[in-house]
């Protein structure tokens, strides 16, 4: 007797590509049994095409309705920043101000922060393509100092203070609380002014004894951080453009 062979199911493709003009588009599938409809999204941080489809929308009804909004998928990827990759030359946001990669040669030193021939700028020494990492070393570095000092700061003003810090490269929050006393932030924090990172700070170290956004939330943080509309209005402005650098 010859026993059948059981075909291993053949997995997913976790993108579909479809054409529009001259641009081949490729986007990301993201299959979600609670949804009840095919969505399209585009982050305006990193350009990555998306699409939602609930359990049972094959793949080919997935690639009419993606073709069939190509030109919406293109007319939002035409508005998402340049990248600006960490190389010599570029100018990139520190602290708020724009400083220049400076690349010194294979010499030997700690990258650092200077005035550099008249103009802020950020000073690597190292073999050329190691000047990436240097420079993402560098603000990690600085933005895991920051962080601390605020959380010092208001560690004194409310009696509290977080098991454990965390800096990641995250997408949809700047910054979070776990019901554990743990904060995480993103390492472009230090990209941005530093009523930014102080008022992110104090936010989820209000989440340590209010873990909601109740009315009591809002009135501990306001009385905790003196610029809370201030660091609002310009993360809702400018925080999508943090994305573009590195």
């Amino acid at each position: 007797m010859r026993l059948a062979l059981r075909r291993r199911p053949v997995p997913e493709p976790d993108h579909i590509e479809v054409q529009h003009g001259e641009a081949r588009l490729r986007i990301a599938l993201r299959r979600r049994a609670e949804a009840r409809r095919l969505t399209l999204r585009v982050s305006s941080a990193t350009g990555e095409v998306v699409m939602t489809l609930p359990a049972r929308t094959s793949l080919s009804t997935a690639e009419r309705f993606a073709a069939s909004h190509g030109g919406w998928i293109a007319m939002r990827l035409a508005k998402v920043p340049e990248r600006i990759a960490f190389e010599p030359g570029a100018v990139v946001p520190f602290r708020g101000v724009p400083h220049r990669i400076v690349h010194r040669g294979s010499c030997s030193g700690a990258t650092r922060v200077e005035i550099y021939e008249g103009e802020p700028a950020i000073l690597v020494c190292c073999d050329a393509p190691h000047v990436a990492r240097r420079v993402r070393d560098l603000l990690e570095r600085e933005v895991r100092a920051d962080l601390r000092a605020a959380i010092a700061s208001y560690t004194a003003r409310l009696g509290q203070s977080p098991r454990r810090l965390t800096v990641r490269d995250t997408r949809s929050r700047w910054g979070s609380c776990t019901a554990a006393g743990d904060l995480n932030f993103s390492w472009r924090l230090i990209l941005a002014p530093p009523l930014v990172l102080d008022y992110l700070v104090a936010h989820e170290m209000a989440h340590l004894r209010e873990m909601n956004h109740s009315d009591r939330f809002w009135s501990l943080l306001n009385g905790l951080c003196p610029h809370v509309d201030e660091a609002e209005r310009w993360l809702k402005r400018h925080g999508s453009g943090l994305h573009r650098y590195g």
